[in-house]
């Protein structure tokens, strides 16, 4: 490669992606960006050496709750090349039962999400948009023919896969309503959570999830607004109980 007329900030920068890429999801990145990072270091002024080597030895990360899957840099190339070039592609896909099938899409966008990569796109078969866990993807080459622009999926890439994945995700599911407008509810709730979709000026819905009650419970009480639960009905069960407790835990004694 030929040199790089980088500033200060966009070296550190650069270290520092090449930092967080050595402890990532992508499978076998982890040694190369180590590579790339000890390289950069050799050519870096003594003072950028220095911030990149404080960074480097006094920030450690938080282990992920659980181990998240890893994705091939070789199957990514060929779907963002895809989805760049507009070209169709076939792809063996293993579901999360385990099942195994052959797709053929129109790939649109690669979207990263916590500690997992998804592709976005149009199902030729199935005539709708699909998601798809690129660490479930077998590309087969060589790619199709070029296809047509087509309008992406409501509110972009990204807000479909947290529409469709997470929901997928959990184990209760809640439809909310919240007397607040739409806007104050998305600046409270992160993307991961919940999906927003305005009801009038005044009112939305809340689709969000988990996988307990308790944890749903939480989110709603975080969101410090008026709100409407009828299902799941464990989950109204579980906030008739709170109520219950938090009116004894406000009780005047008496005498």
């Amino acid at each position: 490669m030929p040199p790089l007329l980088l500033d200060d900030e966009e070296a550190v920068a650069v270290a520092v992606g090449l930092c967080t890429a050595a402890g990532g999801t992508i499978a076998g990145i982890e040694e190369t960006s180590t590579r790339a990072l000890a390289k950069l270091e050799q050519v870096l002024p003594a003072r950028l050496r220095h911030r990149v080597n404080a960074l480097q030895a006094y920030t450690e990360p938080v282990p992920a709750d659980r181990p998240g899957p890893t994705v091939d840099p070789r199957v990514l190339t060929v779907l963002a090349a895809a989805c760049r070039d507009q070209e169709r592609l076939r792809f063996d896909y293993r579901g999360h039962d385990g099942s195994a099938s052959v797709r053929a899409v129109e790939p649109h966008r690669l979207v990263s999400w916590g500690r997992r990569w998804y592709l976005v796109a149009w199902d030729v078969d199935r005539d709708d948009w699909r998601t798809f866990r690129v660490d479930r993807i077998t590309p087969r080459t060589p790619t199709g023919p070029r296809f047509p622009h087509r309008e992406p999926p409501e509110g972009g890439a990204a807000a479909y896969v947290a529409r469709g994945v997470s929901a997928a995700a959990w184990r209760y599911q809640a439809r909310v309503v919240v007397h607040a407008p739409a806007e104050v509810v998305t600046e409270r709730i992160n993307p991961a959570v919940g999906v927003v979709e305005a009801v009038d000026e005044g009112t939305c819905v809340l689709d969000t999830g988990a996988d307990s009650v308790h944890t749903l419970a939480v989110y709603l009480g975080m969101l410090d607004l008026d709100f409407e639960v009828t299902d799941p009905p464990e989950l109204v069960a579980h906030l008739r109980t709170l109520t219950t407790r938090y009116a004894r835990a406000v009780q005047v004694p008496t005498g």
